[in-house]
C-alpha cells in the first residue's frame, strides 16, 4: 500500500545556547537578530503555509511575513502568493478580531483541535478564516493539507504545538538559530519533563550551518535514524 503523503514539515525555532525558548519568568525572549530573520523569511519563502498555536497569535498578535525583495521576487516568479497561508490551531477557536494578524495580507485557516461531532466547521463560524479544519489526530489532517496542495509547511510554534508533532515523530526537518545567550529556567524545547516516545527519531543529520550576524548560528537538520 502506498504511504499517505504528507506535508514536509520544518520547525523554526531561535534558541539560546542553553537551549532555551524564553527567560525563566515566561514572556519573550527577543532571542534572534537580523540573521536570524532573513533565515526565518527564506523559510517562509520556501513553505506554503505555516503552522502556529493560537496562544503563541494572541501572544504576538501576528505572524511573521516575507519582507525581503529578493524572497517575494522569487515567490512571484514561482507563481506562487508572496506569503504562505497561516494555519492556526486553536482548541476554543476563539481568536480575537482586533489581533493585527487579521489585517496582515494573507489566506488565513482555522485547525479546530478535537472539535467533537457538533462543532461548526464552516468558514462562517470563524470570521477572518477562509477555511476551517478539524484535527482529531495529525495524520489524517497532514493528509487534507497536502491534498488541498500544501506541500511544505513551517511549524512556528508555541512548544505545545511542536511538542506534539515531535511525539508523533512529524517533524521532518529542525531549523534553529543558536543565539549567543545563557537564559536558564525550564522553558526549554522539548520541555525538560517531557519524555519522547519510543520510535521517535533521536538522530539527525546536517544539511546546513551558516554562521548569522552578532555571533548566531544557523542550524538545519533533517531527520535520520528512527528510534
Amino acid at each position: 500500500m502506498s504511504p499517505v503523503p504528507a506535508p514536509r514539515l520544518r520547525l523554526v525555532l531561535a534558541v539560546s545556547i542553553d537551549g532555551r525558548l524564553a527567560p525563566p519568568q515566561g514572556g519573550a525572549a527577543q532571542l534572534g537578530g537580523r540573521g536570524d530573520r532573513r533565515v526565518l523569511e527564506e523559510a517562509l519563502a520556501w513553505a506554503d503555509g505555516v503552522l502556529l498555536g493560537a496562544e503563541t497569535l494572541r501572544r504576538h498578535g501576528s505572524t511573521c511575513l516575507i519582507h525581503a525583495p529578493d524572497l517575494l521576487d522569487q515567490r512571484h516568479r514561482r507563481d506562487r502568493p508572496p506569503q504562505p497561508m497561516a494555519l492556526v490551531v486553536s482548541r476554543s477557536g476563539r481568536i480575537p478580531s482586533t489581533l493585527a494578524f487579521f489585517r496582515q495580507p494573507l489566506e488565513r485557516w482555522l485547525v479546530l483541535a478535537d472539535p467533537g461531532p457538533s462543532a461548526g466547521l464552516g468558514a462562517a463560524s470563524a470570521p477572518g478564516f477562509a477555511r476551517v479544519l478539524g484535527l482529531g489526530s495529525w495524520p489524517p489532517l497532514l493528509a487534507e493539507l497536502a491534498a488541498a496542495g500544501l506541500e511544505r509547511i513551517v511549524v512556528l510554534g508555541g512548544a505545545l504545538l511542536a511538542g506534539s508533532l515531535l511525539a508523533e515523530d512529524l517533524l521532518d526537518e529542525l531549523q534553529l538559530t543558536l543565539c549567543p545567550r545563557l537564559l536558564g529556567g525550564g522553558h526549554g524545547w522539548p520541555a525538560a519533563d517531557r519524555l519522547l516516545p519510543p520510535g521517535v527519531s533521536t538522530g539527525w543529520i546536517l544539511e546546513e550551518q551558516r554562521l548569522l550576524e552578532a555571533d548566531e548560528l544557523l542550524l538545519r537538520y533533517r531527520r535520520g535514524v528512527r528510534g
